[in-house]
């Protein structure tokens, strides 16, 4: 009689062994997740392509005369109207910006003179094979106009988008050629250059003795500097360009708690009106989630909502604050009331509801909103209540999927 393992799903059959099977399903998941970055790097590469593309045209279009010199302004805001009707999140003023940027820090000329040179060298120390590859590239290159195919500028900016966002940050040109090659060789991830820029390893290399043993340490990636597969598929940026969702939780008791205060909410009278799910906001190069936003129509006010699994800390009040500010600029009409932030910490010692209603212009308007929005009592006794609820029902899942498993066995 086969055997079956109890616990996993690997059984044991006649001629196949759990090492045979193991072998298998580790040579599986290491092909599926090659491809999955494969795929975040074709889409990424397109992209930085596309972006350089659109900033060249931003410019050449400024720089057109004197009857366009003044109108740079003017066209961002009309193209990012104009585009995101048509194609949704991504091109915003700012990205926009951040494209016609992207062009000027790497113009056509740097591109030629930059594949040609030492860039060219670290190409080739980092993938040997390619050395042929990369002559014939650097002659397609070289003869080339002003204008080039997205294919020839994919192969010139290797690095992700992400990578040249955080790579603009960096001010001095010499400063950021030195990232971008170091990037490069060691492979860094975003993670990796996001560290070292902000540990400033290009001025600690200057003042360095030992030049070689710093560039050899700072090549070391740390485990905090490691992205997943689908950390890179789920990259926002990507997302963006795509135009997909990225409406997601942490967890299913997060995700639960979440819904289910969008229900409790809504329930409460017809003062709250839903506005979005684990809604996204950028603020400089980072990127933040909102677990809840809603509208309360007698403050006419956005009333922003952050879902915590633990300990309420002075970090979670700053950036409730901070998401007030961006909506407070980004996300309120001109005829609305500032908006209020709500954290919820649904820790398993207590529950606890806070509003954030420092950025109010007076005391008397903080004595509205207390009035008109539900009691913290309220909610923490709701948010108590329906965290032990979802607890038990998970706690009352786990058993009758083990014996499930057992019956099968």
């Amino acid at each position: 009689m086969p055997t079956k393992r109890i616990g996993t799903r690997t059984k044991r059959t006649p001629g196949t062994t759990t090492r045979d099977y193991d072998e298998v399903l580790s040579g599986v998941v290491e092909l599926l997740e090659q491809a999955r970055r494969a795929a975040a790097r074709s889409v990424n590469a397109i992209m930085t392509a596309t972006y350089w593309e659109i900033g060249q045209r931003i410019v050449e279009f400024e720089q057109g005369g004197e009857e366009r010199a003044g109108y740079g302004e003017q066209l961002l805001e009309r193209l990012a109207e104009d585009l995101t009707k048509r194609f949704g999140r991504g091109f915003s003023r700012q990205n926009l910006q951040q494209m016609r940027q992207f062009y000027s820090a790497w113009p056509p000329d740097q591109i030629r003179q930059t594949v040609s040179g030492e860039f060219e060298e670290v190409q080739i120390r980092q993938h040997p094979s390619a050395k042929s590859e990369q002559s014939g590239r650097v002659q397609t290159l070289l003869a080339t106009s002003a204008t080039f195919d997205l294919a020839e500028i994919t192969r010139r900016f290797p690095l992700s988008w992400s990578h040249y966002v955080k790579l603009l940050a960096v001010r001095d040109a010499k400063a950021r050629e030195f990232y971008e090659a170091e990037a490069l060789r060691g492979g860094w991830t975003v993670r990796q250059l996001d560290r070292q820029i902000g540990s400033q390893f290009y001025q600690r290399t200057l003042l360095s003795r030992n030049k070689a043993a710093m560039l050899t340490k700072g090549a070391q990636p740390r485990p905090e500097d490691a992205i997943t597969p689908e950390e890179e598929i789920k990259d926002p940026l990507v997302l963006e360009f795509l135009n997909l969702k990225d409406e997601y939780s942490e967890s299913e008791l997060e995700d639960a708690l979440i819904r289910h205060l969008e229900a409790f909410l809504l329930e409460l009278g017809n003062d709250f009106t839903f506005v979005g799910r684990q809604k996204r906001l950028r603020i400089d190069d980072e990127w933040y989630r909102v677990d809840l936003v809603f509208y309360h129509r007698r403050l006419r006010s956005l009333v922003i909502i952050a879902l915590k699994l633990d300990k309420l800390t002075h970090a979670d009040v700053g950036q409730m604050h901070l998401y007030c500010n961006y909506a407070r600029a980004h996300w309120t009409l001109p005829d609305e009331n500032p908006p209020v932030g709500l954290i919820l910490c649904a820790g398993k010692g207590a529950a606890l509801a806070r509003y954030a209603l420092e950025g109010l212009p007076n005391k008397i308007m903080a004595t509205e909103y207390l009035t008109a929005l539900p009691q913290r009592e309220l909610l923490e006794a709701e948010l108590d209540r329906t965290r032990r609820i979802l607890s038990s029902r998970d706690a009352m899942r786990s058993p009758k999927k083990t014996a499930a498993s057992k019956k099968r066995t």
